[in-house]
């Protein structure tokens, strides 16, 4: 079977668009907004001419169950999982509706329309990726001292806050507190500080029963009323970093469930990390792809549909 020929590059619903992200289209519904998670795939912020088949649903789903199981530490900007399309005229005029694609069932949310707030929540757990990188360099995490002799991999002695900006196009940059508070305010500063602490530890407990390390992860907020809402993807391999618990070692880096031998293909590929990106081979597609559905199998405990 050729992989590439089943995947959803993109939607091109006959609604209003409100964005269109890397991964995932966004419509407005007036009131509220239509998330819908494609098969698109990015790596070195450049999106891949080809997707992964099941990635959206994949995405999709694992949000669903995390804004459900955190729900009573945070609120939440889900209104309704797609899982019927029937559900959408709820939410479109009489007027306005259309024949609903299947491919909206599972790969789509209704969600409110709020205001976002401008800064990355991540949360770090273990020592890895750029923070092992700035430890190496400096000994310090994100500027702030932690204990000498700590090696690759290795859990930190209490997660750590490390919030950056939210940009639009290239790479995110740290922010300090002092960043975040001039960005928001001192209040919610502070309070997405704790809700995103709350978050990392409640969900890295109900991961490692499941056999699964969340080494780290990073939330995004905003703000209904006033009030702080959870939004975007959540706990997603998009979003964080998961390990095999049976395969972690410390003192090297880890395999992932996430795109990794997407990134490690193209690095041996000699692809400049510029646009174009080059076509995937089909045994790339197909590894990845077995990667995003494990982790939601081994997360949720169910199959696939």
């Amino acid at each position: 079977m050729n992989t590439k020929s089943h995947v959803l590059m993109t939607t091109g619903l006959p609604l209003p668009p409100f964005v269109r992200g890397k991964v995932r289209d966004t419509y407005d519904l007036g009131k509220y907004l239509l998330i819908v998670a494609t098969d698109r795939i990015s790596a070195f912020d450049v999106v891949l001419p080809c997707g992964i088949p099941d990635k959206g649903k994949v995405l999709n789903l694992i949000s669903a169950y995390w804004f459900e199981q955190t729900k009573q530490i945070v609120p939440n900007h889900v209104v309704e999982l797609v899982n019927d399309v029937k559900v959408l005229d709820k939410y479109i005029a009489e007027s306005k509706r259309f024949p609903y694609p299947d491919f909206l069932s599972g790969r789509s949310m209704v969600v409110k329309m709020v205001q976002r707030l401008p800064v990355e929540c991540v949360v770090r757990g273990y020592l890895a990726g750029s923070a092992w990188s700035e430890y190496q360099n400096s000994g310090t995490l994100f500027g702030m001292p932690v204990p000498k002799g700590l090696r690759e991999s290795q859990e930190l002695p209490e997660p750590i806050f490390t919030p950056t900006t939210k940009a639009e196009t290239g790479h995110d940059l740290p922010m300090t507190m002092d960043a975040v508070r001039k960005a928001v305010g001192d209040a919610i500063a502070d309070l997405v500080r704790e809700k995103s602490l709350a978050i990392y530890n409640f969900a890295r407990k109900q991961a490692l029963a499941k056999g699964i390390i969340i080494a780290d992860t990073k939330f995004e907020f905003g703000l209904e009323n006033g009030k702080l809402i959870l939004i975007d993807e959540l706990l997603t391999p998009d979003s964080s970093r998961f390990w095999d618990v049976k395969l972690y070692k410390v003192g090297q880096s880890q395999p992932s469930y996430d795109k990794q031998p997407v990134r490690d293909w193209l690095t041996k590929s000699g692809w400049n990390k510029e646009p174009p990106a080059p076509m995937l081979p089909d045994d790339v597609i197909e590894s990845t792809a077995r990667i995003y559905r494990t982790a939601y199998e081994r997360l949720t405990g169910k199959k696939l549909g």
